[in-house]
């Protein structure tokens, strides 16, 4: 494999600057920022035309994940999430506990039961 003299890699020859005459025309937009309560900033882009209405009040900030506003003195506060729930703590909101004695107790006359061995 040939190595040139070329500093800029994987270009072709005669391959110029890529103008707008080469991507087509650009829309009107307008440009909103966000910023999240870790004060990150992000600049969003949307058609100018759209409706104010469906632009989003909140965005997921890329930087931590929390949600973003377009007010800079007030962002929008992270919701208190809750802790991850074994599969006990959801059967045990479920049921009570003298429904739990009373399902084990079935559960055990069945399997005591196909085992043959009596209670």
């Amino acid at each position: 494999m040939a190595s040139g003299g070329s500093a800029i890699r994987g270009s072709r020859v005669g391959a110029g600057p890529m103008g707008e005459q080469d991507r087509g025309f650009h829309a009107d937009r307008v440009q909103v920022h966000y910023w999240c309560s870790n004060g990150h900033e992000q600049a969003r882009y949307f058609l100018a035309t759209i409706e104010p209405e469906e632009i989003p009040e909140q965005l997921d900030c890329p930087h931590c994940g929390t949600p973003s506003g377009r007010d800079q003195a007030n962002p929008p506060s992270v919701a208190k999430l809750e802790p991850y729930k074994t599969h006990l703590a959801y059967v045990k909101e479920r049921r009570t506990e003298e429904e739990a004695v009373t399902l084990l107790d079935e559960a055990l006359q069945q399997l005591r039961a196909r085992r043959g061995v009596v209670a």
